[in-house]
């Protein structure tokens, strides 16, 4: 069985996020979204909650598993036995730090591999910082993010 994590802060989970889970397993028999703890970023949902609304986008398919981490990501690969990871591009602006950190994970475990996937086009705007800021100013993002989260949003707001 061919597994990848899929790390982030998913702070919220967006429908970009979604759209490279659902790539992600048309090439592997299993995907953990592994869920980042991230206090540095002081994200707008703690972790549980987090974690919550991922499993919420997720539950219709099987092959994902969701779990929080807190500590390297090549640790939690290696806990797990899983030497790939899949990091979702929206733009160019995303390429030199994802490669950067591809390039750190690769010296920390060599055979530790980084796999680049886009989101469609609808999709390739969208991003946790966005949903964010139209939260913040109360604005609808019904289309950003998948409907399961909607309630947990609207609380926030």
């Amino acid at each position: 069985m061919k597994a990848c994590i899929y790390p982030g802060t998913f702070d919220p989970i967006t429908n970009g996020h979604v759209d490279v889970i659902k790539r992600a397993i048309k090439i592997f028999d299993k995907v953990i979204v592994a869920v980042a703890k991230s206090d540095s970023k002081h994200p707008m949902f703690d972790t549980d909650m987090r974690v919550k609304m991922v499993q919420m986008s997720v539950q219709n398919l099987p092959c994902v598993r969701v779990e929080r981490f807190d500590n390297l990501l090549v640790d939690f690969a290696k806990e797990r036995s899983i030497n790939t990871v899949i990091r979702g591009l929206r733009a160019v602006s995303d390429f030199e730090y994802e490669l950067q950190i591809g390039y750190a994970n690769a010296a920390l475990w060599e055979e530790f591999e980084t796999v680049y996937l886009m989101p469609s086009l609808k999709n390739a705007f969208i991003s946790s910082s966005i949903v964010r800021s139209v939260l913040s100013h109360k604005g609808d993002v019904s289309k950003l993010v998948p409907h399961e989260i909607l309630p947990f949003l609207s609380e926030k707001n």
